[in-house]
């Protein structure tokens, strides 16, 4: 039985409020229903139109004692986090989206692949794991100069 398509994916959030916060401020994504798991399990379910994407959650021990700092630098967003590398939605608006991101104080690295039909955004959500937005070509203005990211073949 292949894998058909990605369901959704856990955070366990540090700072559990700021994370839900950061994806729908900067992502436009809105908090939605999820079961009831019972008083002792805290989440938050976000939506993409009508579908759950990302669930968040508060850490337990000894997460929640984990004072390890998270970078913003470019050369960070780059790299991604561990153990995820980065999570990849399609996206559109990317003016718009970019403007969100300096409303927001929110770096990024935006690139557009060499002879690639996309434009790539990467962000840092507030657990360091790197976002990639990626944009249709089309959406680029001809007079728009982008740093080019060339894949060497294998």
């Amino acid at each position: 039985m292949p894998v058909s398509y990605l369901e959704h994916y856990l955070i366990v959030a540090k700072s559990y409020q700021a994370s839900c916060d950061w994806y729908v401020s900067n992502l436009g994504m809105r908090v939605g229903p999820h079961p009831d798991f019972g008083p002792e399990v805290e989440v938050t379910w976000l939506y993409v139109g009508d579908h759950d994407i990302i669930h968040i959650v508060p850490p337990r021990e000894p997460e929640a004692n984990d004072d390890t700092q998270i970078s913003f630098s470019e050369e960070d967003i780059a790299k991604g986090g561990r153990p995820i590398h980065h999570i990849a939605f399609r996206a559109s608006g990317r003016k718009q989206m970019i403007e969100t991101f300096k409303k927001n104080n929110t770096p990024f690295i935006e690139q557009k692949g060499k002879n690639a039909t996309l434009i790539q955004i990467f962000v840092r959500d507030p657990n360091g794991i790197t976002v990639e937005l990626n944009f249709p070509a089309e959406e680029m203005d001809e007079t728009e100069t982008l740093p080019v990211m060339s894949l060497k073949p294998n």
